[in-house]
């Protein structure tokens, strides 16, 4: 506003000013004219032009108040271009920026940003529009674009309130009420685990477990005749399921170790002991099959004492019960050692308020989707309850028991089947009731977040320690080259560059036959974890990569198939189904599908999958052996051809074959032969017993005597994958 009256005002003095002059500018037209007329009064010239600077004076005035005016506008205009040129120089920057963002942040081209940093320390070759630039060529790139530096703080997020579902705190004693035990049987393969649980409950899992082996964890309640009711959970004893028993053991009260009698202590069995260990679970000990006429029951009870495993006979407190799965021979004494042992422990849980759980295992049904067993800690799950568990949350459709028979609620210790999640959870994840739906997206949107919070770090960690050993690189090689003259740097340059130059299209096509790209499928999530564990082992990379494109939960479908296509890949199925029809698009797209319901099976077949990628080795079988007696020459034409004088002392020498001269069993010669002879007769075979004299195709060879000749022949053989996954 004050600007604005500021400019009325300067205009109004320039108007007054332009009418003084108009006025004077008349009255000096008038003076001149009567001067002119009249000679009687001749004071008017000197009148008239006695006050010229009056008027100079009004028009210098005129014109320096118009001048005033003129140069404040142009001095407005020149401070409005120069701050839109202030704010187009000044680069907003930070540290760790890369060579993109560095030229998106000035509004240039990357090509500004590599023409800034020629003729500096810092080497344009290696540098991509992804790579890290420091503080120093920061600097100097804004310096030489003629911008302004501006350092700024990386933009952070805000903190972000923690929205993670917690465990309640522990309950009032006084709301407790005594639960079942969980109880986990556990033990070395093939030791009995299955079918004594068989007995207890006289089903007949064990005839249906494909090979004779348990290779998920099942979840049983047990009702006994007494009215006691136990909670057992059978894990796999093969070596594979290894993390499967570790998440048996930490969610069960009591563990009973099987140990077969005939056999001893085995390496499961001892496994098995350390994850009862780390978890701090009380065990049991169950030494089976003692109807068998091998059976040594005190073997058994000595062995363990190596590993802390102490039986009351021995004066330890660990229980110890000869039993017999087969025939069911003292299995109550088992179950009541059990129960005795749970009384101990005095096991209680609080029914009300949140269902707490674990995850069991997980898998994927076709009618009834992601299907999870779990085991009730803590409240009681009813049908319509909200759950998280992992990544994924689950408002509950339906519950069912271990024989797949509906109910309506679960109690503390007790396992169910859980239908109604929006994803397939992990086995071993927590298990937490939320009040809403709502509240659940929220949690699993907070633990993603952290996840994906998590990976960035991790990134980011990565990615400065590249950057470290790229400056080392950088540094030691300026040391390398700097004595040099600038001629031979660049030679050296040009021959390492020529050496990393990518490899030609057939180069490329036979690179590729030492990778093996994997698709892994599992009936249930505990599966194909311990497949992805057993494949963790894998050290060969050096023979053939072991490259897994992608796994999951569920039957093979069209997707897994389209995927081995592009990657070239096999599809390794366990206790899964391909239908016809994806059995077909597989053969037409050729991609291998291989279906195992044992987990060695499949392995085994892995290995020779692997096997197959590999060149093969040429192995050198003997034909025949000969030493040499006596050494001679004969002449051919104008040369003279070395012969040596042999006996054949086994097999035989054929002349079509290849032949060694050893000496002193070092290896001088390999090659073929130009003659063989017995006495003057030209022949193919020399047997056993025979002298021959031979010469060979090389003729700077001297023969000595004492000296070997071997006949051979060269046989490709497939070679077999060093990897050992430990069974």
């Amino acid at each position: 506003m004050n600007q604005k009256i500021l400019k009325l005002e300067n205009l109004l003095r320039f108007h007054t000013i332009c009418r003084q002059l108009h006025s004077l500018y008349q009255r000096r037209m008038l003076a001149q004219w009567r001067h002119v007329f009249s000679s009687a009064y001749p004071v008017w010239p000197a009148q008239l032009y006695a006050q010229p600077w009056q008027t100079d004076a009004l028009i210098r005035a005129a014109l320096s108040q118009h001048r005033l005016l003129v140069t404040k506008k142009e001095k407005k205009s020149q401070k409005s271009q120069l701050s839109s040129t202030k704010s187009k120089k000044e680069v907003e920057v930070w540290i760790g920026m890369t060579v993109e963002e560095l030229a998106r942040a000035m509004e240039k081209d990357i090509d500004c940003v590599y023409e800034s940093l020629l003729n500096t320390a810092i080497d344009i070759d290696s540098l991509e529009a992804h790579s890290h630039l420091d503080e120093v060529w920061i600097k100097e790139v804004i310096k030489k674009s003629g911008m302004k530096l501006k350092w700024s703080k990386l933009k952070q997020d805000k903190v972000r309130e923690n929205k993670d579902a917690v465990k309640r705190p522990q309950a009032d004693p006084a709301l407790l009420i005594p639960r079942s035990p969980v109880v986990t049987i556990m033990g070395h393969v093939d030791h009995g685990k299955t079918t004594l649980l068989d007995k207890l409950r006289k089903t007949q899992v064990a005839a249906m477990e494909a090979g004779g082996i348990t290779q998920h964890i099942g979840a049983f309640l047990v009702s006994l005749p007494s009215g006691e009711k136990i909670t057992f959970l059978d894990t796999p004893g093969h070596a594979a399921f290894s993390a499967m028993r570790a998440r048996g053991a930490h969610v069960t009260d009591i563990i009973i170790l099987v140990v077969a009698a005939d056999d001893g202590v085995m390496k499961q069995t001892v496994e098995s002991i350390q994850h009862a260990k780390d978890a701090q679970v009380p065990v049991v000990l169950a030494i089976n099959k003692c109807d068998k006429a091998e059976a040594d029951p005190e073997r058994v009870k000595k062995e363990l004492l190596a590993y802390d495993v102490v039986c009351e006979d021995y004066g330890g407190d660990i229980q110890a019960v000869h039993v017999s799965a087969l025939t069911g021979d003292n299995l109550m004494a088992l179950v009541e050692a059990t129960i005795a042992l749970a009384e101990m422990l005095e096991l209680k849980a609080d029914p009300t308020g949140p269902v707490e759980g674990t995850v069991i295992e997980s898998f994927t049904d076709k009618g009834r989707g992601p299907v999870t067993t779990a085991i009730i800690q803590r409240g009681t799950l009813r049908k319509g309850s909200i759950l998280v568990a992992g990544k994924s949350w689950a408002k509950v459709r339906l519950m069912f028991d271990e024989n797949d028979k509906a109910i309506n609620e679960a109690c503390p210790s007790m396992p169910v089947g859980i239908i109604g999640w929006r994803d397939l959870p992990s086995a071993g994840d927590e298990i937490l009731e939320v009040e809403s739906e709502p509240r659940a997206r929220e949690v699993v949107h907070w633990r993603k977040y952290e996840q994906e919070q998590e990976k960035n770090k991790e990134d980011l960690e990565l990615i400065e320690e590249k950057r470290k050993e790229h400056q080392e690189a950088h540094r030691k090689a300026r040391e390398k080259y700097g004595t040099l003259p600038w001629k031979a740097r660049s030679f050296i340059k040009y021959k390492i560059k020529k050496q990393q130059q990518p490899l030609k299209p057939k180069e490329k096509a036979g690179g590729d036959s030492n990778v093996l790209p994997i698709i892994i499928k599992g009936d249930v999530d505990g599966s194909v974890e311990a497949i992805l564990n057993i494949m963790d082992t894998y050290d060969a990379s050096h023979e053939c990569e072991l490259e897994l494109v992608h796994f999951g939960v569920g039957d093979i479908s069209e997707n897994d198939v389209n995927l081995a296509e592009t990657f070239h890949g096999v599809i390794y199925g366990f206790n899964v189904n391909a239908g016809n029809v994806i059995q077909q698009s597989a053969a037409k797209k050729g991609v291998k599908i291989k279906l195992h319901k044992i987990i060695y099976r499949l392995i085994e077949d892995l290995q020779e999958e692997l096997s197959s990628r590999l060149p093969c080795i040429v192995e050198e079988h003997t034909i025949g052996e000969a030493s040499i007696l006596a050494t001679f020459s004969i002449t051919e034409g104008k040369k003279k051809v070395p012969v040596a004088g042999c006996r054949v002392q086994k097999g035989q020498l054929e002349k079509q074959k290849k032949f060694k001269l050893i000496r002193n069993g070092h290896v001088i010669w390999k090659g073929s032969l130009i003659s063989l002879k017995h006495h003057k007769d030209d022949i193919s075979v020399i047997k056993t017993g025979m002298d021959c004299g031979l010469s060979l195709d090389e003729e700077k060879i001297e023969f000595k005597v004492g000296d070997d000749i071997v006949c051979y022949e060269e046989k490709e053989v497939l070679a077999k994958t060093s990897w050992d996954p430990g069974f």
